[in-house]
């Protein structure tokens, strides 16, 4: 494994690279996560075959916290800093394998870029810039209101971490780590400006993708509506269908990556 700390207009930002030789794969991970949370895909056969490149967002994990909170904490600078990552590595054209906070990033970067070839979302509903869209898009869960809080108790810690990840899934002390570790200015200003006009609209960037677009969520996961998804018309779903793991949750990749990688795998092709 490679690592490198790759200066952006955002802060310095962390990376983790696998030494795979295959296609390379961009990895964002939600929020208050870090890039370890795609160890068992950077870590494993997708790693060994792939060129696999997963980052800390700004104010998460090792990179920096942002110097200009309003500036980065949103969707349009979290795009620009992972763009700037692939830049600067010198890869011009790559895919984007999105979790929660980071398939909203990497709807972001497709309305920015055309560097990206194909995105895969996961735990992503794309909602329109309206917070009736927001609304219907998520599931009002007991812990849904930590994902735009700044400051965080030990057990809001404990409770963001266990439900991010799904109830079932491995509960490594890192994951918990990352969620105390997150700039809550990161939680604050994302939730504040989720609809603001001058980032890209989610649902339509979804549904006119130019590219093959994967959804692939955990059907007990606790944060999005799964039908509300499966509602939308998209011109250019991978396989044609939004894939639905059965019994998992908000995190698949990293619950069931036996059940999870194989459609990564077919996916990249």
């Amino acid at each position: 494994m490679k690592t490198h700390r790759i200066p952006t207009d955002h802060g310095t930002i962390a990376v983790i690279e696998s030494e795979g030789a295959g296609a390379p794969l961009l990895m964002i991970h939600g929020n208050s996560s870090c890039k370890e949370v795609f160890r068992n895909q950077y870590d494993g056969a997708i790693g060994r075959d792939y060129r696999c490149i997963a980052m800390d967002l700004p104010g998460h994990g090792a990179s920096d916290d942002a110097a200009d909170p309003e500036r980065t904490y949103w969707m349009p600078g979290y795009a620009e800093a992972a763009m700037q990552v692939m830049e600067h590595l010198d890869i011009p054209a790559y895919a984007v394998l999105g979790w929660s906070l980071g398939g909203h990033i990497g709807l972001e970067m497709i309305g920015r870029t055309d560097a990206v070839t194909r995105l895969m979302i996961s735990g992503t509903p794309p909602f329109e810039m309206t917070k009736d869209s927001v609304d219907r898009a998520f599931r009002d869960t007991p812990h849904m209101h930590l994902a735009g809080q700044r400051d965080f108790s030990a057990q809001d810690v404990t409770d963001y971490a266990r439900s991010t990840c799904g109830e079932n899934a491995p509960q490594e002390a890192f994951l918990h780590e990352a969620v105390a570790r997150t700039d809550g200015r990161a939680r604050e200003r994302m939730i504040d400006r989720i609809t603001d006009a001058a980032a890209v609209d989610q649902r339509r960037a979804a549904a006119k993708a130019n590219i093959p677009l994967a959804i692939v969520n955990g059907e007990e996961d606790a944060f999005i509506d799964n039908d509300y998804i499966a509602a939308i018309s998209y011109d250019n779903l991978w396989e044609g269908q939004v894939h639905r793991m059965v019994g998992i949750g908000h995190a698949p990749f990293w619950e069931v990556p036996e059940l999870f990688d194989p459609i990564l795998r077919r996916f990249l092709g």
